[in-house]
């Protein structure tokens, strides 16, 4: 599925626990730094607090749950610019944001959103589990349960927002929506799936594998989050 043009590194940076704003704001920031050449291309791993994100083109009247339950749950809520209707961010959910630069692979959204369901796909057949593509919706499911999001946003070839995908989440939150807008179709998790919790850390790096191979990366770096505010403060003097 690769088609880079020339060998490229591929920076892994796990942010840990993260505040959406705090991670949504990071992302504007590399995404503007990858632009400008100044960075290789990075690809973030983390957790969100409970969280509710509308894509652009989302109808809010997906958003089912009432303030009282919001804020018995401390659940927020974002009006985001990625594409795709509504989501849940939490605990226990893996959420990757690919900063990659488009122009050293295919300029093509589709093979794009069809790649990164491709490494959730792998990373579900690594526990037994055959994830699976539906024509309708972008995604991944295992039989008819969606297991993992995607929504992304592409500027100037540059991708940013990406995947969640269910790990030990806590599904009753997704109660307070129509998760994507879809109707009638439930969500899962690895967890259960297999009926276990799973290592997070472990599954990070299975992801981080699966998408340096999936999309052609001759090399990972582990770069830390404290790297990352040192390449931002001295692109930014």
């Amino acid at each position: 599925m690769s088609g880079l043009k020339q060998k490229k590194n591929i920076n892994i940076c796990d942010l840990g626990f993260i505040d959406y704003q705090e991670a949504w704001d990071l992302q504007k920031e590399i995404l503007q730094i990858r632009h400008e050449n100044k960075i290789e291309d990075v690809f973030f791993l983390l957790e969100h607090p409970n969280t509710y994100t509308l894509g652009k083109t989302a109808d809010k009247a997906h958003l089912i749950g009432s303030k009282d339950y919001l804020d018995h749950n401390n659940i927020s809520v974002y009006e985001i610019d990625r594409g795709g209707d509504i989501t849940y961010h939490g605990p226990g959910q893996i959420v990757g944001y690919p900063i990659i630069d488009l122009n050293l692979w295919y300029r093509d959204t589709h093979k794009y959103l069809r790649a990164l369901e491709e490494v959730i796909i792998k990373t579900c057949a690594h526990y037994g589990l055959e994830g699976i593509r539906d024509s309708k919706y972008t995604g991944v499911w295992i039989e008819d349960r969606k297991i993992a999001a995607i929504g992304i946003k592409v500027s100037h070839w540059i991708t940013m927002h990406g995947f969640a995908f269910n790990v030990n989440t806590n599904l009753s939150l997704f109660n307070g929506i129509v998760p994507c807008g879809i109707y009638d179709k439930q969500v899962t998790s690895l967890e259960k799936e297999l009926g276990k919790k799973l290592d997070i850390l472990e599954v990070k790096n299975l992801l981080a594998e699966n998408f340096r191979e999936i999309f052609g990366y001759t090399e990972t770096t582990k770069l830390p989050k404290e790297a990352l505010a040192s390449t931002i403060l001295q692109t930014a003097n």
